[in-house]
């Protein structure tokens, strides 16, 4: 994948995404960032000043009954089921059985009531997947499959449910179609052009407009926007995988103004020695502009992203698909790094489900004997958010339930 001189990109980064595909492994720095070289920039002694940011100006808008953490606050159910994966592809009947159980017990109330606790049958319900690493450790279908299911048997119209991410190619590439889901909306916030992202052609012309401008500008909320004191890139390159490249990070117009509910389903996997599960799904994921993002701001972008209220009054629901997980080589695939995990994970509270994932996923990489660095700068974000009243971090406040 060509390079450009706003990448920081580790050797597993440095392959072709295409060709990672015909080796099993998936993966793009292009298009991530990489966590372990932003990482260590991290560890460095004086480091300069966080940048500003304008996350103030929207701490003080009213919550709702809906704002995070949501009505259980700490609370994390871990189901599991050695059976639901047979050869490494889900069995239906037992997914259904475990998002049932999970979402039972997150709420003490029946399937019925738990949609009544967080939906309507007027509200438009966004699923936010996490297609990165295609049929290798993106979110199952099948979990998409029963929380489908799960909306429309209880009154909810299918054209009010929508499954979405940042890239629609990725979406098309993870098997996330109109074919496989007819009368669901799939939306990307944004389009790319890969070959010329690879410097494999130099015709700009299917992501650039005849004034200059990215296709998918209108795609974003110029009202909306998370603001930090770091400009992008001005390449094409940049602007490309970006849209814009300025102080702003527009949401998009899909969660702005469309979008009344959101389910988050991340995949269970790291990135470096940190995670990139559901607070990194939803906050990167939500906003463009994003990769003059990673070294300064390192994980508090999760947490700052969710602060407005755009995210912060509509997520109503986490759950973190560890059907299969990832212990290392992450937030790309990594197939040599891929196990079997036959776990899902609950929670209305993000930041609780992150730290209790955080947890098992250096016990994990312990066993694998993984080199660990357990520098405090990895959860820190998540305490910044317990003190913006987003969740809650402190593992002595948590519950975590394993059914």
């Amino acid at each position: 994948m060509k390079q450009s001189d706003y990448h920081s990109m580790d050797e597993l980064f440095k392959m072709r995404r295409r060709q990672f595909l015909k080796t099993g492994v998936v993966g793009s720095g292009l298009l991530l960032g990489t966590p372990t070289l932003w990482a260590k920039g991290q560890e460095k002694k004086n480091k300069p000043a966080k940048p500003k940011t304008n996350v103030a100006d929207v701490l003080y808008i009213p919550r709702t009954k809906h704002s995070l953490p949501g009505p259980f606050p700490g609370k994390v159910v871990e189901v599991s089921n050695e059976k639901v994966l047979v050869n490494s592809k889900p069995v239906p009947s037992l997914v259904q059985e475990m998002v049932q159980k999970g979402i039972t017990q997150l709420t003490g109330i029946n399937l019925k009531r738990s949609f009544d606790l967080f939906f309507t049958q007027d509200d438009v319900i966004g699923i936010k997947v996490n297609p990165v690493g295609p049929r290798l450790i993106n979110t199952h279908l099948e979990v998409v499959d029963v929380l489908i299911d799960w909306l429309t048997n209880n009154g909810l119209k299918r054209n009010k449910i929508i499954i979405w991410d940042r890239f629609d190619y990725m979406l098309a590439d993870a098997g996330f179609t109109p074919e496989r889901y007819p009368g669901i909306q799939i939306i990307g916030l944004q389009t790319m052009d890969e070959a010329a992202a690879e410097g494999k052609t130099k015709d700009n012309s299917k992501w650039l407009d005849k004034n200059g401008h990215h296709v998918s500008e209108a795609n974003f909320d110029k009202d909306v926007y998370y603001w930090v004191d770091v400009d992008g890139p001005k390449d094409k390159a940049y602007l490309n995988q970006h849209v814009f490249n300025g102080k702003y990070s527009y949401f998009g117009k899909l969660l702005t103004q469309k979008l009344t509910k959101i389910i988050n389903v991340p995949v269970f996997k790291n990135t470096g020695n940190g995670i990139s599960m559901a607070t990194k799904n939803i906050g990167y994921g939500s906003v463009c502009n994003t990769n003059r993002l990673h070294k300064p701001l390192f994980f508090n972008v999760n947490t700052e992203v969710s602060a407005f209220p755009v995210i912060r009054d509509k997520l109503v629901l986490n759950i973190t698909d560890a059907l299969r997980g990832q212990y290392e080589g992450g937030p790309g695939a990594a197939a040599q790094f891929i196990y079997d995990y036959n776990r899902l994970f609950f929670a209305t509270d993000p930041f609780a489900l992150d730290m209790v994932c955080q947890e098992l996923m250096v016990q994990k990489r312990k066993k694998e004997k993984v080199r660990v660095n357990e520098h405090p700068m990895f959860t820190e974000y998540l305490h910044y958010a317990e003190r913006l009243g987003l969740g809650i971090a402190d593992e002595r406040k948590i519950q975590h339930i394993v059914v």
